[in-house]
């Protein structure tokens, strides 16, 4: 055999170089079949030639492609015919993938737009299916108090699937439970009665459409209705002393879940 031109022909590691690989990826091609160096140098030393560097441009023209490394040797050797049935196939394939890489695309820029607005409606969508007092101001405030919070986290992730009527829906049951706990609270019901636990693991509920809300996370957030004036105003137009009366509900609650009100935290 002649001496090859060192020009023409490349060592293992030349070639690994060459093609952006490692030399161990080149010796496992050699071993399963898939590309193996056809000349030797007089001290036998491996070459691949360029019909052999030629061949490992197409094994990761179609591993990019992410067909298997068993069904690319077939493929290469394969008569046009079935290599055209194969690419046709592994397009098809490509097509599928494409699609739900684009919808994941699609869900994170939602998620996105979620973490960052805290809800996927407009200014006028919002105001019309919360109300006419309702003021979108009040999300991005929220977005400022919470944003670095798992609860703000959970918060974006459920309103990134929500649609208008999902919220829509959402706001007829909270305006329901109002309707409910303001009867209760004119009716005299007594904070730990039976029907007052039912309402305040409703209240808890309603939260939960937002973010997970222990008994104790409950509690936290009954202390901050009856502190804040603005949650004061907001449950007390919707009953007079209505927000006394729902913190008062909460603790009860939150005592037959073995949870002392006076020493409850943030979870």
């Amino acid at each position: 055999m002649a001496h090859p031109s060192t020009t023409d022909h490349r060592t293992v590691g030349a070639a690994a170089r060459l093609l952006g690989v490692t030399t161990r990826t080149l010796h496992h091609w050699d071993t399963i079949g898939l590309v193996s160096p056809s000349e030797r140098t007089l001290a036998g030393y491996r070459l691949y030639t360029a019909a052999d560097l030629a061949r490992a441009h197409r094994v990761l023209v179609y591993r990019e492609l992410g067909v298997a490394l068993d069904e690319i040797g077939a493929l290469l050797d394969a008569p046009a015919t079935d290599a055209l049935d194969t690419l046709r196939r592994q397009r098809d394939e490509l097509g599928a993938r494409i699609d739900r890489l684009e919808r994941m695309a699609e869900a994170v820029d939602r998620m996105i737009e979620a973490r960052e607005s805290g809800i996927l409606l407009s200014a006028e969508d919002q105001i019309a299916i919360f109300g006419g007092d309702w003021q979108p101001a009040w999300v991005e405030q929220a977005r400022e108090q919470w944003g670095d919070t798992p609860q703000w986290a959970q918060y974006a992730e459920r309103a990134a699937t929500r649609s208008a009527e999902d919220w829509q829906r959402i706001t007829a049951e909270t305006e329901a439970l109002h309707a409910d706990l303001a009867a209760a609270c004119r009716s005299g019901v007594l904070p730990g009665d039976p029907r007052a636990d039912a309402l305040a693991e409703r209240h808890r509920a309603s939260l939960a459409t937002y973010f997970d809300c222990t008994h104790a996370m409950h509690v936290c957030l009954g202390r901050r209705y009856v502190s804040e004036p603005g949650y004061v105003a907001y449950y007390d137009a919707i009953a007079p002393g209505l927000t006394a009366w729902l913190r008062e509900v909460i603790d009860a609650n939150a005592r037959a879940h073995g949870i002392d009100p006076a020493t409850a935290t943030w979870e």
